[in-house]
């Protein structure tokens, strides 16, 4: 069994390329959208939350867990993999493809606060970023907005433009997304960029490496059939529970208002 965890409904964007990946494989996902977002709280609150999430997914049968989440990647996925005896894939900002691509020399960063301070990306970012410009920006109020299934109003559309013009009048021919929300917003994205950059995304490779993971295990293909539970620290709403049922053909169930 697959486990996955986010601040919310971001990581859904990761299982939905999981599911296509591996639909035999049964799911167990926890959404923390009672403390979303995590970008500006502290390290150690993320650390916290994520061990006891990780614990709670592993009773639940978890063999690998993939955290779908930048900000708790880059906060815990270190402490984590110190801590338990099981493989854990993390969402690294997808910089080198974007900056191995990139045209024009200049790409573009929207992620939360807390993504763009840790070490995981900047490390990433010294590695890979060569001679290109790198311009980020903090995506404030975009992982609240998609929290209440919030893609594509004007509101958002307006916010989205004075993150995303900045970087495309500078010369941005990519833009990477980097938090496991803003997929959902990719749309009224591809919207404000007209054909201008590209957008990268990088839930595909983070549903590969899990794969190739899950083989190097060896682990006993499922015998039994696949199941998806979503357990929320809050609730799942209907308009989230009928995309949660989109992307999978295997029986979901819901289970709101979980305490760890």
């Amino acid at each position: 069994m697959i486990g996955i965890f986010d601040s919310g409904i971001g990581g859904l964007s990761v299982f939905k390329e999981l599911s296509k990946l591996m639909p035999k494989e049964s799911y167990v996902y926890f959404s923390d959208s009672l403390n979303c977002p995590y970008g500006p709280k502290k390290t150690d609150f993320i650390i916290d939350r994520s061990t006891k999430i990780t614990y709670f997914l592993i009773e639940q049968g978890a063999d690998i867990i993939v955290v779908a989440c930048n900000t708790a990647t880059a906060a815990a996925i270190s402490y984590l993999r110190s801590n338990f005896d099981l493989p854990f894939v993390g969402m690294e900002p997808a910089i080198k493809p974007a900056v191995l691509h990139s045209k024009s020399g200049v790409v573009g960063v929207l992620a939360t606060a807390g993504t763009l301070k840790g070490p995981l990306y900047l490390n990433t970012l010294a590695h890979f970023k060569g001679d290109v410009k790198v311009i980020e920006r903090v995506g404030d109020g975009l992982v609240e907005a998609v929290e209440k299934a919030d893609f594509d109003s004007k509101d958002v559309k307006k916010l989205l433009r004075n993150y995303i013009e900045p970087m495309l009048n500078q010369g941005a021919d990519h833009i990477v997304l980097g938090c496991t929300h803003y997929p959902f917003l990719q749309r009224s994205i591809e919207e404000i960029l007209d054909g201008r950059a590209e957008i990268v995304n990088p839930a595909l490779a983070v549903a590969q490496q899990t794969l190739k993971l899950l083989k190097e295990q060896k682990a006993a293909p499922a015998k039994e059939q696949p199941f998806c539970k979503f357990y929320s620290s809050a609730s799942f709403t209907e308009p989230i529970q009928i995309i949660i049922k989109s992307l999978t053909a295997a029986p979901c169930s819901f289970i709101d208002s979980f305490s760890i």
